[in-house]
């Protein structure tokens, strides 16, 4: 059997020319490292550990893209950053409306 190198030649060519840190940004993860970096300065005062990115990629996986640029701006107007954060994350905390069909 032939390797897989001589199958695929190209193959180091599109790896090398794929981009590879900051140029691989998205606005994701550029919201990510946000919420991120001012979450972690209030967990720092208070003596807890910083959130990962690994952490807060969890937390808001299934929050559309959208509605965390609106998370952005009402946690941004907030008097306590994360305080607002960890409100409007928590379903539970948030009352299902229209839930009579009248």
């Amino acid at each position: 059997m032939r390797p897989l190198r001589e199958m695929l030649p190209d193959i180091e060519k599109k790896r090398s020319e794929a981009p590879r840190g900051r140029a691989r940004q998205t606005e994701r993860g550029e919201l990510m490292r946000f919420f991120t970096r001012h979450l972690n300065l209030a967990r720092a005062r208070d003596g807890h550990e910083p959130i990962t990115m690994a952490r807060m990629g969890k937390i808001l996986e299934g929050i559309p893209t959208a509605d965390l640029y609106y998370l952005q701006s009402v946690c941004t107007k907030a008097k306590n950053f994360s305080k607002k954060f960890w409100w409007e994350v928590d379903p539970k905390k948030h009352v299902k409306e229209n839930t009579v069909p009248f």
